[in-house]
């Protein structure tokens, strides 16, 4: 059974940094696409960041890119978010999802969840 367990939230002001871990277990990590999704208060869960099984692919939200970075270390079954120049609209729960398929990336619809992770920017 696939467990995902996040890690690093907090409570922090504009401009600045934060990084989220996601820690799995329960099947081969380095298989599977990892993801970050967050969802801020009365709004949809929304799509933040991916990355392919060996890391050598990754997309991001238009909102996000240039601010955040998604990466993963297969041999710690690991997968991270650095968040740099936070803004207040970035408030939310970060989820970790991991692809139920192996060489797939996970969505909206089809993935693992973890339990989330609170991500407060104040201004």
């Amino acid at each position: 059974q696939v467990q995902l367990v996040e890690s690093g939230g907090g409570l922090v002001q504009a401009g600045d940094s934060l990084r989220l871990s996601c820690a799995a277990s329960g099947r081969t990590f380095s298989l599977y696409g990892m993801g970050w999704f967050r969802q801020a208060p009365g709004k949809e869960r929304e799509f933040v960041a991916r990355i392919n099984w060996n890391g050598g692919s990754t997309d991001y939200a238009d909102s996000v890119k240039g601010r955040f970075t998604i990466s993963r270390d297969n041999a710690k079954s690991s997968v991270y978010l650095q968040m740099n120049s936070l803004k207040p609209e970035d408030t939310a729960v970060y989820y970790c999802a991991a692809s139920k398929l192996p060489y797939h990336s996970p969505n909206l619809a089809s993935a693992y969840w973890g339990p989330g992770t609170q991500v407060t920017v104040s201004s």
